[in-house]
């Protein structure tokens, strides 16, 4: 077992009381996150209590938790660990009211000897999240308690200030935790650590050097069985609003005065604060052919399955530069980049015909898949007689450094932030709202949707909405695999 950095881990033992314990979202993630973080040392000590709709006991739930992590674990576990975690297990079913959670919570908190601290995490959909928290108040289960709350925050902009507004008759904003598992990734807290620590791109960090953003997440999974929930979300309120946003956030803000929860958090909300209104114009909407067929689906549904817009962030740094986000479902690849074009040079001095300006701007890539990624693309002379120039690459993969094994998945790194009370990577009611306020315009009047066939790039409008640039995907070259280099 590696040793865990002092620090990194809560100071107490932890009484998590887990929401939606049996859905897909607690067997895929939650539970083999939450099994790690015990097993490895991160918590000093910690109780999970299980709680859903289904009539279970506390043995029925510890199967179901050892047959989530066989298929979703991504590490061995051993009988030993197996058994230790087990033992923390416990379960109440829904039906059996407040009294019941209280009573399963005393108990795990007594059996400690020591001070200790709950964290709820409410892994249920938008419709069930209200009569969790009233569950929670019910049981006197908040005070000094955290709790997590999984997206959509809202579906529009009264719907989200009416939500905060009924959460902060319960719980202070202080103690919201609302998850983004992209801000939990590895390579998004990179962003932060290439612009503020080295001082060779943060002064070129802007209008003046920068000509263009894209933010593209292209999905080749269709729907699975979420086909009722996407009906009333769509592809705009699911990943747009909730990850693309917050990942422009990380992107665009301002240096904050320190490297804390309540700097950053306010950096982020002055970026939103400065985005202009949508303009329906300058959005793509797209459903693929065969989506209408898919099982609890209209039959005339109007529900984007693709969206790609232009936004613009109305300050000093940002003023007139174009944002380019993109996200789908059945596309022809699946992606998480984020690709910043420099301004080309105001006058050539090459030949035609040398290659110059021929493959696109230059190009930073962050690619924000778990086992990150950055490229610097550039243009450099081709070896041999005469002046060719070639688009060339400086490119690093986080299995570069061989720390790959210490990368947290993202839930687990969120939930060990919200045990700890670190708020950095989450976000605030102040930064939803204005995110769908900006909204607005775009969900009171959606452009039609528009067909586009599975494992394409959507529909062929969205050359026009990027013009007279490119889209980045599919890329012009591919990433060069670390462990073949030189073989």
């Amino acid at each position: 077992m590696a040793k865990v950095p002092p620090g990194v881990g809560p100071r107490h033992p932890q009484v998590v009381v887990l929401f939606g314990a049996t859905g897909d979202l607690a067997k895929r993630k939650l539970l083999p996150g939450l099994c790690h973080l015990a097993t490895s040392g991160f918590i000093p000590d910690c109780r999970i209590i299980g709680v859903s709709l289904d009539a279970l006991d506390a043995d029925g739930f510890r199967q179901i938790t050892r047959q989530a992590l066989d298929a979703f674990g991504s590490r061995k576990l051993s009988d030993a660990a197996w058994n230790a975690f087990a033992a923390t297990l416990d379960y109440v079913p829904l039906s059996a009211g407040p009294a019941a959670l209280k009573a399963a919570v005393t108990k795990a908190e007594q059996s400690f000897g020591a001070e200790s601290r709950r964290l709820h995490y409410l892994s249920v959909p938008p419709s069930a999240a209200l009569s969790a928290v009233r569950l929670l108040a019910d049981a006197d289960l908040v005070q000094d308690a955290r709790i997590i709350m999984e997206k959509p925050f809202g579906t529009d902009l009264a719907s989200a200030r009416s939500l905060n507004a009924k959460l902060h008759e319960v719980f202070d904003e202080s103690r919201i935790f609302r998850i983004d598992h992209f801000l939990g990734k590895e390579a998004a807290q990179n962003i932060l650590a290439f612009r503020f620590a080295n001082g060779l791109f943060e002064p070129i960090w802007n209008r003046n050097f920068i000509d263009h953003v894209q933010i593209d997440v292209p999905e080749m999974l269709s729907l699975g069985q979420r086909a009722g929930f996407y009906e009333q979300t769509g592809a705009y309120r699911d990943m747009v609003v909730t990850h693309l946003f917050q990942i422009l956030a990380f992107m665009a803000m301002e240096p904050p005065t320190a490297l804390e929860p309540g700097p950053i958090s306010e950096e982020k909300n002055k970026v939103f604060r400065s985005m202009l209104p949508l303009h329906p114009a300058d959005v793509v909407r797209g459903q693929y052919v065969g989506y209408r067929e898919e099982q609890g689906v209209a039959p005339e549904s109007e529900t984007e399955t693709f969206i790609a817009l232009k936004c613009f962030i109305d300050n000093w740094r940002w003023a007139g530069v174009p944002f380019f986000l993109r996200t789908g479902k059945r596309m022809a690849e699946g992606q998480r980049i984020i690709s910043i074009a420099f301004r080309e040079p105001p006058k050539s001095m090459f030949p035609p015909g040398s290659g110059v300006g021929a493959q696109g701007p230059d190009h930073l890539t962050f690619d924000l898949a778990d086992a990150s990624k950055m490229s610097l693309s550039f243009y450099g002379k081709r070896p041999g007689p005469g002046f060719r120039l070639d688009k060339l690459s400086l490119q690093f993969a986080m299995h570069d450094t061989g720390l790959m094994g210490e990368v947290l998945e993202a839930y687990e790194r969120l939930i060990l932030d919200a045990m700890r009370g670190d708020r950095t990577l989450f976000t605030t009611a102040e930064g939803i709202e204005r995110l769908w306020e900006v909204s607005m315009p775009l969900l009171d009047s959606p452009p039609p949707v528009r067909l586009y066939q599975p494992e394409s790039w959507g529909p062929k409008s969205i050359h026009q909405l990027i013009a007279p640039h490119a889209w980045r995907l599919p890329f012009e070259r591919a990433w060069r695999d670390p462990n073949k280099l030189g073989s």
